[in-house]
């Protein structure tokens, strides 16, 4: 059984459209709420985390009832279709109220726009296994993960070349080209992708394959049931609490420099316009080219090895650039740094939640590892926000490294789920990380 590349290339542009919009929002909204309104950090922060708020609670909420509703255009992709539209009305709406410097409309508009991206998100990530047989969901997953970076390195761009220099530059062309992507992405996919009829053939083709195969696969349910779960052993459990409090110090560190960098580049070092989207584009590129590499790194080394070196790169990068006053080349350098340890961290963290939890619900401590990780992005911004405004920016790379040393010391403590993980068969399998 062969995995169709076409089709999980179209099933992923959801994510595409999704990850280009989050890409524009954690960097252009707080210039926005502080150069056309005149916020503090303070407020921009608490404003900048609601969108992590709402998640909690929308995600499960969108992506339950999606697996109830039967359409003809299927279970997902009815949200798919109705959130995008939704969230580029209320993305125009956004560019109006920063022109018009209607503060109301802007806050009201942001509201509906996070609410509108909920409702999608959870379904569009569903798709693709729902669409998917169980073992090509590792080479499906990898490719919806390349497309969801190409969105965010289309917005980069677009920020690079549509968004002006001065004090109150005109947003309203970049939130244009990027209500366009999400429009044309979902647009081909609802166009291309008939859900049912897709269901219906992959179930088909599971069918023919267990025949000349000669076997009968059970389904996920029938094997969940059957499935024995013990309790966790104590020395285990040890293991998981300070792994999942390091998941909660490293993305407090990482969430505090990517939500503030777009304002922290314009005060310190002086950077106009979309200038401060290079470094961010080459942390995201680098993160992206050196998968492959990690994956050779974490089976030989293991993972444990890996994410500690993973934190070691970002501390040092944080430290450098406490000195950085103003932009230079070289803090490319520094930032491709940081993209390729974030990237040793993503790739073998989840792993090491999921080889705790065996033989116990591994979907209680997938949960588990969203909670804490979305809550992180819940708390930085409040906190990094207080610090920004009452003491100085000059605190973001400090804090960002207070954070990541706590990260590793945490990490030091983790002493299970360091199995080592087999060498990828295919390249692409070395980008099926979590997001």
């Amino acid at each position: 059984m062969k995995l169709n590349y076409r089709r999980t290339f179209l099933i992923g542009l959801a994510f595409l459209s999704i990850s280009a919009f989050w890409q524009m929002y954690d960097n252009i909204i707080p210039l926005i709420l502080q150069g056309t309104f005149g916020l503090g950090e303070t407020i921009t922060g608490v404003i900048m985390a609601a969108d992590n708020v709402l998640a909690l609670f929308l995600l499960p909420l969108f992506g339950s009832l999606s697996d109830k509703v039967d359409t003809r255009m299927g279970k997902r992709m009815p949200f798919i279709t109705t959130g995008t539209i939704l969230a580029v009305v209320f993305l125009m709406l956004l560019s109006v109220a920063d022109r018009t410097v209607n503060l109301p409309l802007f806050v009201g508009a942001l509201f509906i726009l996070l609410i509108s991206m909920g409702l999608y998100r959870s379904p569009a990530v569903a798709l693709m296994p729902d669409l998917t047989p169980n073992k090509l969901r590792s080479k499906g997953n990898a490719i919806i993960n390349l497309m969801g970076a190409v969105g965010g390195v289309y917005t980069l761009i677009m920020i690079k070349l549509l968004v002006g220099k001065g004090e109150h530059p005109d947003y309203m062309p970049l939130f244009i080209s990027v209500a366009a992507l999400m429009v044309i992405a979902v647009g081909v996919l609802a166009i291309t992708i008939n859900e049912k009829k897709v269901k219906g053939r992959v179930e088909a083709e599971i069918r023919a394959y267990e025949e000349k195969a000669g076997v009968i696969v059970e389904t996920e349910d029938i094997a969940e049931e059957m499935q024995e779960k013990a309790a966790m052993p104590k020395e285990v459990k040890r293991s998981m609490m300070f792994l999942l409090a390091s998941i909660f110090l490293w993305f407090t560190a990482y969430n505090a420099v990517t939500t503030a960098f777009s304002r922290y580049t314009k005060v310190v070092w002086h950077l106009e316009g979309g200038g401060f989207a290079d470094c961010l584009m080459v942390a995201t590129v680098a993160a992206i080219i050196s998968y492959i590499p990690i994956g050779n790194i974490s089976s030989k080394i293991g993972r444990k090895k890996t994410i500690l070196g993973g934190i070691i790169l970002m501390s040092l990068c944080y430290a450098a650039a406490v000195f950085a006053t103003a932009y230079h080349p070289v803090i490319n350098v520094a930032f491709a740094v940081i993209g390729i340890g974030w990237a040793a961290i993503n790739v073998n963290s989840y792993p090491m939640i999921v080889e705790m939890s065996k033989g116990c619900d591994i979907g209680k401590f997938t949960g588990t590892y969203y909670t804490f990780s979305m809550t992180a992005q819940i708390f930085t911004p409040i906190l990094s926000g207080f610090l920004l405004e009452n003491v100085s920016y000059k605190t973001l790379f400090p804090y960002a490294l207070v954070f990541s040393v706590l990260a590793f010391i945490t990490m030091l403590q983790v002493h299970h789920g360091d199995a080592r993980p087999d060498k990828k068969k295919s390249v692409l399998e070395n980008f099926d990380v979590d997001d």
